[in-house]
């Protein structure tokens, strides 16, 4: 009994592609549900803390990074895509990010921080922001923004631990802990 070697050859060849494809399915479904958890969470906390803006700042490399998602009480209020100032972010900042680092700013306008850093704020019309890193075992993966734009705005103990808590959840969500 002969064997067709045409034949052998497109089932390994079949074999392969199926597990390719699979390999596809698992990684993009895995985003999708990535993309779903970070949009839900951003939306929750936004409104929760009733701010105009609340964002997570990717970092897609050492401390360079965008704004990957947004939940916004208006349209006007966007700064999906923007890079964070790099003079301004530097290894110092996030290593106190990496070790949990809070950052609560009721007024920018009062607030003792490095010009370029109030400009910055001043340039996405940001009064008061509030700043909680997402750690995962990797290290920092993120930061959870909260703009506050139309005035400025104390920062509660409870505003904080409820951005904290969001922080955990995409920290310890399998598809972004792995990442």
């Amino acid at each position: 009994m002969s064997t067709d070697p045409n034949k052998a050859f497109n089932t390994v060849l079949g074999n392969q592609t199926e597990r390719r494809l699979k390999n596809v399915f698992e990684r993009l479904s895995g985003t999708l549900q990535r993309d779903a958890l970070i949009q839900e969470t951003t939306s929750q906390l936004r409104e929760l803390l009733q701010v105009d803006r609340l964002v997570l700042y990717y970092f897609y490399r050492q401390w360079q990074g965008r704004v990957t998602f947004e939940s916004l009480s208006d349209a006007q209020y966007t700064i999906f895509g923007s890079t964070g100032p790099d003079e301004c972010f530097n290894g110092d900042y996030a290593a106190m990010y990496e070790a949990g680092r809070v950052r609560a700013i009721a007024d920018i306008e009062v607030e003792p921080i490095q010009a370029c850093h109030r400009d910055f704020l001043r340039s996405m019309n940001v009064r008061a922001n509030l700043v909680v890193p997402v750690l995962t075992p990797k290290g920092l993966w993120g930061l959870l923004v909260a703009h506050h734009c139309q005035s400025s705005r104390v920062w509660t103990a409870n505003d904080v631990e409820a951005m904290q808590r969001g922080a955990a959840t995409l920290a310890t969500a399998p598809e972004i802990r792995g990442s």
